[in-house]
């Protein structure tokens, strides 16, 4: 019975390392568009671009290791790895409408000024 315990333990960590494989983008800051420049806000566009392929990847990663999962895990685990790539789908979303909106923002400022 002392063996099974480490097993238990190397396999369901095994399980969690598993997820780690998958490396969620970091987070981009996006500049207030109101008091942006034009370089500021070009170079958070190319920010955004590269965090949504970033995470196109990553979420293509999770789905293969959701589905490597396959009947083996326990309904905890396949929850907690749809969890994870659903909030990775609600960054990606989050991030574009953050940048969408500093983009009017900053359009807006720029047809006051004019």
């Amino acid at each position: 019975m002392k063996l099974s315990r480490p097993l238990i333990l190397v396999t369901a960590l095994g399980s969690a390392m598993s997820a780690l494989a998958c490396d969620m983008p970091a987070e981009i800051v996006i500049p207030n568009g109101a008091e942006a420049t034009l370089d500021e806000m070009l170079a958070a566009q190319s920010g955004v671009r590269d965090f949504i392929a970033a995470m196109e990847e990553y979420l293509a990663c999770m789905d293969g290791e959701i589905e490597a999962m396959g009947e083996d895990a326990s309904e905890e685990e396949h929850a907690a790895m749809v969890e994870q790539y659903n909030s990775g789908v609600d960054q990606m979303e989050e991030t574009a409408a953050l940048f969408n909106e500093a983009r009017q923002q900053y359009q807006d400022a720029q047809a006051t000024e004019n």
